[in-house]
């Protein structure tokens, strides 16, 4: 018998959890067609220059190596819609990493051996890879990422500032950070009769398709782009990447299937990465810790390919009242791989600052942490003016302390130790903007009484699977499992990329359309079914085009304990509460596990993830998972994610927030504030190794 319709909200299990664990899931890289060839590129070993020679006669004599392509015989591509994309197209070498040439062979070790013995000769040019607060190419862009504009300004900001009673003026670093999914990036590409097919590790297939067509200079109809099952992304899958375009040319040369998968070790070069960044905050309040003034300015890095600016600043434009504000940002092109989306970007590096900030005013002015960030609640989105369609960072904030014993503790700093353990807890608020894009779906009910979705949605881990069949089982009145979902498919209704905690809001708003639609339509019907059943079709170009009247946020509260042994100069996390607001939970069990990753991904912001750029080399010196450390089970305390249903009707029919990236935002600076609370040392550079710690300590 069919089980009932579910619940909003029910923890459904993930309905291709079993295929992931039992290996039946097939990545992009585990398509391998008859007569496939296998690339390995050949990354540039000079930090600037060009090519003058590419001498392959020793690659071509390797057994197995079939082809080697250089910009002298690559296809030629159209103009691309992201200049990352233009590869072995001429001999510039604008940062070190960037392919000159790639090697095709029967096997992936023959490609491998084939690209060793490839010789490329150089004329280099002088280059400058690292970033400073006063770099001399600095400029103030037009807009940073999102299209934010670069500066805001309210009031007078430096006046209000210089007036103020307490102030901090403080400055905070960070290094570049790297995305790291588990799976790299892998693409399979074959032609057959001018339609090319391509598997490919992606965070949008449709937006591949498209890129693609563009590229290479064919009607998108003939290019199919498949996704079905992608092994995380964190952002750096949010764009077509340089492997899915040398996949495709390679085989449209070869006239054979290829696949080009990238070891990890090159990842940082050709992926992108979160963009280091220098920050001053300056905030002045009265004794009673009111905000007069909010100065977020931001200094950060792009390349010379394409320009990207890390929008760390546009947070303080949302977070607290204040009646004077500037918040602003700069940027130099340096010689450097093009930085590009990672989890949260702007908000994870931005509420750094901006949270660390906070909890240095709180100590100046001996006023709680938790207090004093309720006293700057604002009425209304600071520097829009526009009503939040739901706020309650405070509802956060007072339910994560009482959870999480907050109250309790001694105020004073390195009040508290254990043996060699320095004890310490921390705060820090969150925030990540309510995004949606434009979507299709289909909805589909056959005579069995079977259903069927079809939109191109990517599942790079979220359960997106499952939340979007509980979104169209409960509009049409039946169990999730008589629903069947179909998504990783550029050839299915236009989804939008799965970034920007956007994904449930984009997709499920086109399902939740087409299977209303489509139960009206069946609640006018007598009689069986034909036998083709009934498709009903819809899309959200028109409610996606409507600029909303409200400021529309999620809002999260993070807190921390911290041990730090006097000795060694280690931090461990003891324990992390998180407590978020983010409309309504639509899956309980994927959302946890959601909210708990963005968390651990914080740990590793603050306490292990750090990435050198080698100023003589001009490359990323940890460049692998033995040397850029991701946090590994042992690192993961007690760890706990709680949160609180709002009924916010100004978002979409589910009334649903993102919840893919808040969890990451302002962990690190819970951390960072408890082990300041701990120590009684405030470091201001990420991450708190050992080594920077030691100094401080008795």
């Amino acid at each position: 018998m069919s089980q009932a319709p579910q619940p909003p909200g029910a923890p459904v299990v993930r309905r291709e959890g079993r295929e992931k664990v039992t290996g039946t899931a097939r990545y992009a890289a585990e398509h391998a067609p008859p007569g496939c060839l296998y690339g390995w590129i050949v990354p540039a070993t000079v930090p600037g220059g060009v090519v003058t020679a590419t001498r392959t006669a020793d690659a071509l004599a390797v057994p197995g190596v079939h082809t080697v392509l250089t910009p002298d015989n690559a296809p030629r591509l159209e103009d691309p819609d992201d200049p990352i994309l233009s590869v072995l197209q001429d001999d510039r070498v604008p940062h070190r990493g960037w392919p000159v040439a790639l090697v095709l062979a029967e096997s992936l070790e023959a490609a491998r051996a084939g690209a060793a013995a490839v010789r490329v000769e150089y004329r280099t040019t002088g280059h400058d890879v690292v970033l400073t607060g006063d770099h001399p190419g600095l400029y103030t862009p037009e807009q940073a990422n999102g299209g934010h504009p670069a500066v805001r300004e309210r009031g007078d900001a430096e006046a209000a500032f210089a007036s103020a009673p307490v102030r901090i003026d403080a400055t905070y670093t960070l290094g570049g950070l790297h995305n790291h999914p588990m799976e790299p990036h892998a693409s399979t590409a074959r032609w057959a009769d001018g339609h090319l097919t391509v598997h490919d590790s992606s965070q949008g297939s449709t937006t591949v398709r498209d890129s693609l067509a563009r590229a290479l200079g064919i009607d998108k109809d003939h290019i199919t782009v498949i996704s079905e099952h992608v092994g995380g992304g964190f952002g750096s899958k949010g764009t077509p990447r340089p492997q899915v375009v040398l996949a495709s040319m390679a085989a449209r040369h070869t006239g054979r299937p290829v696949q080009l998968s990238l070891p990890r070790r090159y990842m940082a070069a050709v992926v992108g990465h979160r963009a280091p960044t220098v920050q001053r905050v300056r905030l002045g309040a009265d004794r009673e810790g009111v905000l007069a003034s909010v100065s977020h300015e931001i200094v950060t890095h792009t390349s010379t390919v394409a320009e990207f600016v890390e929008q760390a600043a546009v947070p303080a434009r949302v977070m607290y009242a204040s009646p004077h504000s500037r918040t602003a940002h700069r940027v130099t092109a340096l010689d450097v791989p093009t930085p590009s989306w990672m989890r949260a970007p702007g908000e994870a590096s931005g509420m750094y600052a901006l949270e660390s900030a906070m909890d240095e005013l709180a100590c100046a002015l001996g006023i709680d942490p938790v207090e004093l960030r309720l006293r700057n609640e604002p009425a209304a989105e600071p520097d829009s003016g526009r009503p939040f369609s739901s706020r309650n960072l405070a509802a956060c904030l007072n339910d994560g302390a009482r959870r999480f014993g907050w109250h309790e503790r001694d105020p004073g700093p390195a009040a508290r130790q254990e043996g060699p353990w320095l004890l310490g807890t921390g705060v820090a608020s969150a925030t990540y903007p309510v995004l949606v894009s434009k979507s299709a779906a289909s909805a589909h009910a056959a005579p069995d009484g079977s259903y069927r979705i079809g939109v191109n949605a990517t599942d790079i881990g979220t359960g997106a699977r499952t939340v979007l069949a509980q979104i169209a089982a409960s509009v049409l009145g039946t169990p999730p499992e008589n629903v069947r979902i179909d998504i990783g498919n550029s050839d299915l209704p236009a989804g939008s990329v799965a970034g920007g905690s956007s994904g449930t809001a984009s997709w499920g708003s086109a399902v939740h359309k087409a299977a209303t639609g489509l139960a009206g339509r069946l609640a006018g019907r007598t009689g069986p079914l034909p036998p083709e059943g009934v498709t009903v079709t819809a899309d959200t170009a028109r409610e996606t085009g409507e600029e909303s009247p409200y400021a529309r946020h999620a809002f999260g509260a993070h807190f921390v304990e911290v041990a730090v042994d006097s000795l060694t100069g280690e931090v461990r996390v003891r324990r992390m509460l998180g407590v978020f607001a983010a409309g309504h939970i639509l899956n309980s069990r994927t959302a946890r596990s959601q909210f708990i990753g963005g968390m651990v991904m914080g740990l590793g912001m603050a306490l292990t993830e750090g990435s050198t750029m080698d100023p003589v080399f001009g490359d990323f010196t940890e460049n692998d998972l033995a040397s850029y450390h991701v946090p590994s089970c042992a690192d993961v305390p007690d760890i706990q994610a709680h949160w609180i249903d709002e009924d916010d009707p100004h978002l979409n029919p589910m009334g649903s927030k993102g919840i893919g990236e808040i969890g990451i935002v302002g962990t690190a600076a819970a951390i960072g504030n408890a082990v300041r609370h701990a120590t009684g040392a405030r470091l201001r550079t990420l991450p708190l190794t050992p080594d920077k710690l030691l100094p401080y300590l008795p």
